[in-house]
C-alpha cells in the first residue's frame, strides 16, 4: 500500500467503521427484531440511530425500514469511494479506495498463508 498519511488513514478507518457498523444492523436485523433485549443488537440501534436520524431528511419515503442502514451506509461508501481521492488531489476515483479492508484483507491472507 503506497504511503498514505495517519490522519488521512484514520478518517478513512472511522468512515469504514461506520459504513461496515451500518451493514452489520441490516445484517443482524434479518435475525433479531430492532427492540431485541440481545446485547449486539442493543449496541448496534444505539450507535446506528442517531446517523439514521442523521439522514432521514434525505431518505426516500419508500425505502423500508429494516433497509434504511444500508442506504445511509452507501454515502459513507461514495464518500470513502469518489469524495476523498477527490478532496486528497488524485486524479483518479477509487485511488485511496479503502486501505482499512485492504488491511484486514492482508492479515487474512498472512493468516492463512495465501
Amino acid at each position: 500500500m503506497p504511503e498514505i498519511h495517519p490522519f488521512i488513514l484514520t478518517i478513512d478507518y472511522i468512515l469504514g467503521v461506520v459504513m461496515w457498523t451500518l451493514i452489520g444492523k441490516v445484517a443482524m436485523n434479518l435475525f433479531q427484531k430492532e427492540n431485541s433485549e440481545f446485547f449486539f443488537m442493543k449496541v448496534f440501534v444505539k450507535v446506528t440511530n442517531p446517523l439514521i436520524r442523521l439522514f432521514r431528511p434525505i431518505t426516500p419515503s419508500f425505502i423500508i425500514e429494516p433497509l434504511i442502514p444500508l442506504y445511509v451506509a452507501w454515502f459513507f461508501y461514495m464518500i470513502r469511494f469518489y469524495l476523498m481521492p477527490y478532496l486528497l488531489g488524485y486524479s483518479v476515483m477509487g485511488m485511496l479506495s479503502f486501505p482499512l479492508e485492504s488491511e484486514i484483507a492482508a492479515e487474512i491472507y498472512r493468516i492463512f498463508g495465501k
